[in-house]
């Protein structure tokens, strides 16, 4: 039953929950840490957590991409991003980190209007692919038909098609609009699309034949869409909402499974249990992997809407990371910090442990509560 509130005559609003707003129930049953697996697997590829990295600029570069799969999770690369930009864009980084703080949007915009050359994505796959890995790739949506080519020419292994906000059908009176559905089923490389923030548009999104969706579009505290556009996604209802949304396709169809990645409000490994625990098969962090040593932007942050040449929805952060470790102790090694912070995944699968649950297809089963605010008196 949907949840509606009245909010002025003749108008009713839907009441959404974020993450916060609710936390996952312990049963009479628990496990020992490391009896519980972690494992996803997107198409035929099998990851050992449930992590798809966040393709910004601040925190992926060849290197780190390759250092995410290493710890076993998805690395992502901006194929519009400094890297497909500058043959080098270490003086890129360095003009960015050394901008002034009330500047920094202008800075962004002046660094990113260099444009995409298609020899550099070219060479930045073979990196990808010479390091090892399962090679991903993100393309803005309006960029898709013009640089896919060039992406799947050179070797890649998923397509991730990442906009704010992506549906199926865009409407424009200009035409040229992209149509997924035709796009995706003409390819041989199994494609993500995303973002989207209610059942409907996941619903429509796993018609046109995605192996993922992502649910969200990054929201953290240097997020700006709400403040922009208006537009704001409470994570625990867009989750279950999209989880709903993969049941149902997976009855009309009578057996395909989309995965759903959540994107947003994920700061700590508690916040990544309950996004499991809604649903979602697996988080993409952002922000949270600023921390990192091989982070490109040495603990500042950016998400590639903040580099927006007309209407940029973001804020640079020089300062997002607190004392950065290596890649692989962040994600699964020793915390040293007891926020949550560190050891993402290591907490993910304590704290599945603790509610009994052995893997991640259990886990979505796991009961949730929620926390009424409450009242204070005056």
């Amino acid at each position: 039953m949907r949840d509606y509130v009245q909010i002025g005559i003749g108008r009713e609003a839907r009441r959404g929950y974020h993450l916060s707003d609710i936390s996952v129930v312990p049963t009479r049953r628990t496990r020992d840490a490391e009896d519980v697996s972690t494992a996803w697997r997107l198409d035929a590829f099998k990851f050992d957590i449930p992590l798809v990295a966040h393709p910004s600029d601040a925190t992926m570069s060849p290197a780190s991409v390759a250092e995410v799969g290493a710890a076993g999770g998805l690395g992502t690369l901006n194929a519009e991003g400094l890297w497909t930009r500058y043959s080098d864009p270490a003086a890129a980084y360095d003009k960015l980190l050394a901008s002034d703080p009330q500047r920094a949007t202008t800075a962004l915009q002046q660094l990113y209007a260099e444009p995409v050359r298609e020899e550099l994505i070219t060479e930045r796959i073979g990196q990808l692919r010479d390091a090892g890995g399962t090679v991903a790739v993100r393309v803005s949506p309006q960029h898709t038909e013009l640089l896919a080519p060039v992406i799947l020419k050179a070797g890649v292994d998923i397509l991730i098609i990442q906009g704010t906000i992506v549906s199926a059908e865009h409407v424009s009176t200009g035409g040229g609009e992209l149509n997924l559905k035709q796009f995706i089923a003409d390819l041989d490389v199994p494609v993500v699309v995303g973002g989207c923030n209610n059942y409907q548009t996941a619903l429509h999104l796993m018609r046109t034949g995605a192996a993922g969706i992502i649910v969200g579009f990054g929201i953290d505290r240097s997020a700006t869409t709400d403040d922009v556009l208006g537009i704001r996604a409470p994570m625990a209802t867009a989750i279950i909402d999209a989880a709903a949304a993969r049941r149902d396709y997976l009855d009309e169809t009578g057996g395909r499974y989309v995965h759903v990645i959540a994107d947003g409000e994920l700061h700590t490994s508690g916040d990544i249990v309950r996004a499991l625990g809604c649903g979602a098969d697996a988080v993409m962090l952002g922000r949270a992997l600023a921390t990192a040593t091989e982070a490109p932007g040495k603990g500042a942050w950016w998400d590639f809407a903040a580099s927006h040449p007309k209407l940029p929805r973001g804020v640079f952060d020089p300062d997002a990371a607190e004392a950065q470790l290596p890649m692989q102790q962040l994600l699964s090694g020793d915390a040293l910090v007891a926020n949550g912070r560190h050891s993402l995944f290591g907490g993910v699968r304590r704290g599945m442990a603790k509610c009994g649950y052995s893997d991640l297809k259990e886990f979505q089963r796991v009961e949730l509560a929620m926390s009424e605010p409450v009242a204070h008196s005056s």
